[in-house]
């Protein structure tokens, strides 16, 4: 594993207790910086807490990510307890299982709109003044490559996670004039828990779309994750970083 540099940097990974998050963390710990996971799980969050205290400092928060004063509460808490806020990984989302536009209930519809783009608004808007009183800052939102491509059966995930793309690129040239940078990733599928909520149809179509005929691994994200969140990626901001294996061609 190569060492990115993220000595001293306080991170908040959302989604942290489980899959690309919690390798996220991992990485984020071995390369020097603390961090606090935001989950919904508090049982999964406090078994991640404990496993991944040995590499660092790390703190965990239960927080649900659609309820604006949950969210600016657990900035508060990190800010306090880490001594700033540094790295803001927007990775917590859902799919909200799969069907045809018209066969989707209206609730699942805007649940998963909440859940994927909601909740990251509501985390950038939290810890972006954070990050400009420190100085400095990065904001790695986790899209899809369903944001470019719209994968069927997923309108509500797809559209979500494209809407994620579209808030990447509008804050990055907000914040430009700052040292606070704001790139998002569209990875392929990574064989984790979300498949729990897939058919297994949908889950052979992803895979027929990656020209290296593998699903992600979590490790491999996460390495991009860190990259992203260091002061390398220095020169980039509302940007898209493909991670899907070929399948993006843009």
């Amino acid at each position: 594993m190569n060492r990115i540099d993220l000595e001293g940097r306080r991170a908040i990974v959302t989604g942290g207790a489980r899959g690309i998050g919690y390798a996220a963390a991992e990485r984020m710990l071995k390369s020097g910086a603390s961090v606090a996971l935001w989950d919904m799980d508090g049982a999964r969050l406090a078994q991640a807490g404990a496993a991944l205290g040995a590499l660092g400092k790390v703190t965990t928060h239960v927080v649900e990510l659609t309820d604006e004063a949950a969210v600016d509460a657990a900035a508060a808490a990190v800010a306090a307890a880490h001594g700033g806020i540094d790295i803001l990984v927007n990775n917590a989302g859902i799919t909200g299982g799969n069907g045809r536009l018209w066969e989707l209930a209206p609730e699942v519809w805007r649940k998963v709109v909440e859940v994927n783009l909601v909740a990251p608004y509501l985390t950038c808007r939290a810890v972006v003044p954070h990050m400009l009183k420190g100085g400095w800052g990065r904001i790695v939102n986790v899209a899809s490559i369903a944001g470019k491509e719209g994968n069927p059966n997923a309108s509500h995930y797809s559209a979500s996670k494209a809407g994620l793309i579209g808030l990447t690129k509008s804050l990055g040239k907000e914040l430009a004039t700052t040292s606070v940078l704001v790139n998002c990733i569209t990875p392929a599928a990574a064989r984790t828990e979300i498949f729990d909520q897939m058919k297994q149809e949908h889950i052979d179509f992803m895979l027929s779309k990656i020209p290296m005929n593998r699903f992600l691994q979590v490790e491999e994200v996460a390495g991009l994750i860190a990259w992203l969140s260091s002061p390398d990626c220095a020169f980039s901001t509302g940007a898209v970083f493909d991670i899907s294996g070929g399948r993006a061609t843009y």
